[in-house]
């Protein structure tokens, strides 16, 4: 009979997929083991060989239901470079603007929905009042607040790609229509009605952060890699060089996209079907990264928009940089909102964003291969595509977001599970009343 005990969690709630979690114990109560297991299966790379690839950018953002305008985004771009396509400027410019609808909507949500319902009603509140109905119940202003950003991103998103999920506009060579004035305007109209809802969702996160400060400090505080995209040192989520961030918070690696091959590893664990993705040159586990949006802070230099770039420095005056605290991802995701709603309102008002000059008339496929990337909302996104001379996909690599953080989440539990059954540090943690009661 085994001394073993495990505790297995199937299925993990609150997440953008399926997975569970198993922590197994020694005898002496010491944590062996934590293991993040991703038990179902896609074949994406598999089942999009032997498609045309104009069609691709429409089956490849299956991948997600939560965030499935970056997988259309870095498809199209995949594409586009294989066949050597550069779409014109107006277009790329309304690419920008669906990209940042996408992210506004989707950390309004994951803020919202996914994190908030354990701070706002306290981690060892009954479930039932831990989710995001209750908090829309309890808290009516705050869970309007939540609906406002999430319909705004949405429907902006709907606007430009035809579909609010699983968007159909963008094509080879640039967009299939074109952004309407009439569009341009009615989003326009409620674009300082917005930043105020951003700027009260800064605020509401920096409390969240503050009054579990102990937590935040204490808690899953795991050194690790880490990746992002950049434009000269700005944080970028379109286009851009990928940037590695050590440990120690030394840049050491910085290259194209087009380049990954070489700084890029994939690990297959045993426990899942989901690949490890790692700084290649450091090896694993030792080169495990994380991504998502307190990475892309970390390797980041500056915001690109002026009030993100405020609320970025405020976060490290608090907690340094790099940050290595798991908790901080909720402060930075937030951080992130407030560039997305300025870059919404600066594209929506340049001239070009409702050009008619959006599409390019004489794309032609070919035999090539390209890289198309671009930052989802949790992470780095990097869509290889190889296609034969009939346009024709004949090889698929993806890295996908979720892949680039699974190692450093397990690390994370791996932590969080010895302070809590080894070194009971929840015990002793400072923790506020709860705002729902």
């Amino acid at each position: 009979m085994s001394d073993e005990r495990v505790i297995r969690i199937e299925p993990v709630t609150r997440l953008e997929g399926h997975g569970a979690l198993t922590i197994r114990l020694g005898k002496d109560g010491k944590v062996k083991d934590v293991q993040f297991n991703v038990t179902s299966t896609r074949f994406f790379e598999k089942f999009l060989e032997g498609r045309f690839a104009e069609e691709v950018p429409r089956i490849a953002e299956r991948i997600c239901g939560i965030c499935p305008v970056p997988h259309h985004l870095a498809s199209v771009k995949a594409v586009e470079a294989a066949w050597g396509v550069t779409p014109p400027d107006a277009a790329v410019k309304v690419r920008r603007l669906l990209i940042n609808a996408k992210q506004l909507s989707s950390h309004g949500l994951h803020f919202f929905a996914l994190a908030a319902p354990d701070f706002l009603a306290g981690p060892f509140a009954d479930p039932a009042k831990r989710n995001v109905v209750q908090i829309i119940k309890s808290l009516p202003d705050v869970g309007k607040l939540a609906l406002q950003m999430m319909e705004y991103g949405q429907s902006l998103v709907g606007a430009i790609g035809g579909k609010a999920v699983h968007p159909v506009t963008a094509v080879p060579g640039g967009l299939s229509q074109p952004f309407s004035e009439d569009s341009r305007d009615r989003f326009l109209e409620q674009v300082e009605g917005l930043k105020q809802w951003v700027i009260q969702t800064l605020d509401l996160g920096k409390r969240v952060i503050e009054d579990y400060w102990d937590a935040v400090t204490k808690l899953a505080v795991v050194p690790t890699y880490y990746v992002g995209t950049h434009d000269k040192g700005a944080l970028e989520i379109y286009d851009g060089k990928i940037r590695v961030m050590s440990p120690e918070g030394k840049i050491v690696a910085d290259f194209r996209p087009k380049e990954y091959r070489k700084y890029v590893g994939e690990y297959v664990p045993d426990h899942s079907y989901a690949t490890h993705v790692y700084y290649g040159p450091a090896g694993y586990p030792d080169g495990v990264w994380r991504a998502n949006t307190l990475a892309r802070c970390n390797i980041a230099d500056r915001m690109k928009t002026p009030l993100a770039q405020e609320a970025l420095e405020e976060m490290r005056s608090r907690l340094g940089r790099p940050i290595h605290a798991t908790f901080a991802y909720h402060w930075a995701r937030v951080i992130e909102m407030v560039q997305a709603v300025e870059e919404i309102e600066h594209l929506l008002n340049d001239p070009d964003i409702v050009s008619t000059d959006i599409k390019l008339s004489d794309v032609e496929p070919r035999k090539g291969n390209g890289i198309g990337c671009v930052e989802a909302p949790r992470g780095t996104l990097i869509h290889h595509y190889w296609t034969d001379d009939r346009g024709i996909v004949t090889k698929v690599n993806l890295i996908v977001a979720t892949n680039n953080n699974i190692a450093g989440i397990e690390k994370s539990l791996l932590k969080v599970a010895r302070q809590i059954f080894e070194e009971r540090t929840h015990e002793s943690l400072k923790l506020p009343e709860p705002m729902i009661e």
